[in-house]
């Protein structure tokens, strides 16, 4: 009763293991029909021509052996049986060939016949490969394509749980793994199903006693490495996880080098990298020793099922309680050792399949995201001339409690308004609910009157232009970078934008002008002009409603002078949004709002509020603005 469980138990492993594949499948493959249709038919040519190509040993045999000495005459093609009908031509034609060139001519035509059908052969499986090539690479091609459409679709709030450096090893390690083991197994899963089902069907034919014992052993040794394959696939998602933490690793010492090197850290980061990594090095190991498990278990339990199907066949003949000849037996073999590599490719496909699986598990997380941020079903067409902004008792938190906490303003189009307040006061976050990087809990935000949910995420967007206090620029040319989700820009427009932004100068000075790489991030650059190159493209975008998150509060006096002009000048006409720490950037602006724990506790000109006495004065204090 035991065994029976456990034999059930393995059956369901596989059957989950194939309908995940078929599911991978059907999702990636309607693309490519037209190549898997002529892989399937190359696959099932092959294995008819393989079979056919065997059956010439038979009269060599024969001949050789002497064993059949039968006088044949011609059958006409009409007749009732093809089967025996081809068979006796085929001697017929033999015999003749024997009673006139004799019996050495008649083994090398044999012989020709054996290489032209194996030629055939070989060529009919190297069309089923070349056809299964586009499906492979297509598949992995748009999966990667999937995968970057969606984390570009996805909110800024799904990154905020997620490491950086795991989304990377998902798009390039599981991505690869994929490629490597179901995508490298789609050949062995069409080719060698068809080979084997080809060739047990002869082995039915030509002695079906002998091929009872392959149905009985060919699945027990199915079943093992089946229950292997399993186990592998719980080792390869906890490898892949491993692997997404290692490469986090990575992606925070590149990216926070400077200050591992000004606080000694480096031998911190170390043992820390090490200890993770030996982690993925145990987790390999483990890995690795069952996938070469698959191979040495396959050939032990072939070699297990070839012996006894040689001994029952041989006392079968030596008895002569069988049907079949030496010659039909040596056949037999030939075809049963034919699907012992076939089957043995199917077992480690199975098992390379889990590998993957695993790793399209962790795909899946990001293929499956759901993405909150929506488009109406009826959008509202957006007018660029009424930028009215209004927040109404606005709440939004991201755990459980909120940042922002029944908080309203009016920003009339053409008016600035500053945020100020201490860090972690909710004035960042006011801010990115504006063009929708989050959706507000409660309240509602109002462009010209019209709920921000019912633009199109796209069309809402169009109407904001960004500048932060990090200038994210990119590694390309200052003439890109400007022209960033801009198109069509003339280099007129470009060289005014950059003029504006007081960016122009350095521009030219640098070695190929608009054409200069700026480095990764900009990192050639310094700070005052990577924000200026921010300035210029925004400039460029010519938006209606500007967010300026602390722009100019991690520059120097000089730099802030240089950038506040270009701010200045971009602000004019246009409703903006300002978050500052350096207070004296905002004392000309239309209302000061003073946030603390996600409210307003204070609002009015920069006059008022110091009339009031209150936190701004005190900020304002602190900074020695007068």
């Amino acid at each position: 009763m035991y065994f029976f469980r456990y034999i059930c138990s393995l059956i369901q492993a596989i059957q989950l293991g194939m309908k995940d594949f078929i599911k991978i499948l059907r999702r990636f493959v309607p693309p490519y029909k037209k190549y898997l249709f002529l892989n399937v038919f190359f696959n099932m040519l092959a294995a008819f021509l393989t079979l056919f190509s065997f059956a010439v040993i038979i009269p060599i045999l024969e001949m050789l052996f002497k064993i059949r000495e039968a006088s044949y005459s011609f059958m006409p093609w009409d007749s009732s049986s093809l089967k025996d009908v081809i068979i006796n031509n085929f001697y017929y034609f033999t015999q003749l060939i024997i009673d006139d060139y004799g019996q050495s001519v008649a083994l090398a035509s044999l012989a020709l016949l054996l290489i032209v059908l194996t030629l055939l052969k070989t060529g009919a499986s190297y069309l089923s490969a070349y056809f299964i090539i586009p499906i492979r690479a297509g598949i992995v091609r748009d999966i990667r394509n999937f995968i970057y459409d969606k984390i570009t679709a996805l909110p800024i709030g799904f990154f905020s749980n997620e490491r950086k450096g795991d989304v990377m090893a998902r798009m390039s390690g599981d991505v690869a793994e994929i490629e490597n083991s179901i995508m490298a197994s789609l050949d062995m899963m069409f080719k060698n199903p068809i080979m084997i089902v080809v060739c047990l069907t002869m082995m039915i034919v030509v002695s079906w006693q002998l091929t009872i014992f392959v149905f009985i052993l060919l699945p027990i040794a199915g079943l093992v490495m089946g229950k292997v394959g399993k186990r592998l696939k719980r080792a390869s998602l906890e490898g892949q996880n491993q692997w997404g933490v290692l490469l986090s690793n990575i992606e925070e010492t590149l990216s926070g080098l400077r200050i591992i090197k000004a606080f000694n850290a480096e031998d911190k980061v170390k043992k820390r990298f090490v200890r993770e990594n030996m982690k993925f090095y145990k987790i390999s190991c483990r890995m690795n020793r069952r996938y070469e498990l698959a191979h040495p278990m396959s050939e032990l339990l072939g070699t297990i099922t070839i012996a006894i199907v040689l001994w029952f066949g041989g006392t079968l003949i030596l008895t002569g309680n069988s049907s079949i000849n030496a010659a039909s037996f040596i056949y037999y073999m030939v075809i049963f050792y034919s699907i012992i590599n076939p089957a043995k490719d199917l077992s480690k496909a199975s098992y390379s399949i889990q590998k993957g699986l695993a790793s399209m598990e962790r795909v899946d997380k990001i293929l499956k995201a759901v993405n909150p941020i929506k488009d109406p079903d009826s959008p509202v067409a957006i007018m660029k001339s009424n930028s009215d902004i209004s927040y109404r008792n606005v709440r939004f938190r991201y755990g459980s409690e909120w940042v922002i906490d029944d908080v309203s303003i009016d920003i009339p189009y053409g008016s600035t308004v500053a945020l100020v307040g201490q860090s972690g006061s909710g004035k960042s976050t006011l801010a990115d609910l504006l063009p929708r990087f989050y959706d507000v809990e409660q309240g509602q935000i109002t462009i010209g009157g019209i709920d921000i949910r019912n633009f199109r995420v796209r069309d809402l967007r169009s109407l904001m232009g960004n500048v932060n206090q990090e200038a994210i620029l990119f590694n390309d040319t200052f003439y890109n970078n400007i022209t960033f989700g801009v198109e069509n820009a003339t280099m007129e427009q470009v060289e005014n934008a950059a003029r504006v932004a007081n960016a122009y100068d350095f521009i030219m000075a640098s070695e190929d002008g608009f054409d200069t790489n700026i480095g990764d991030r900009g990192c050639k650059l310094s700070g005052g002009q990577r924000q200026r190159i921010s300035i210029a493209r925004a400039i460029l975008k010519n938006p209606a409603i500007l967010i300026l998150d602390e722009a100019t509060s991690a520059l120097d006096t000089e730099s802030e002078r240089s950038v506040q002009e270009a701010l200045d000048r971009l602000m004019k006409n246009r409703t903006t949004l300002v978050i500052a720490h350096r207070l004296s950037t905002i004392r000309n602006a239309d209302l000061i709002c003073v946030m603390h724990e996600g409210k307003i506790v204070e609002r009015g000109s920069h006059d008022e509020l110091i009339a009031l006495n209150g936190y701004y004065k005190r900020l304002v204090d602190m900074q020695s603005v007068k």
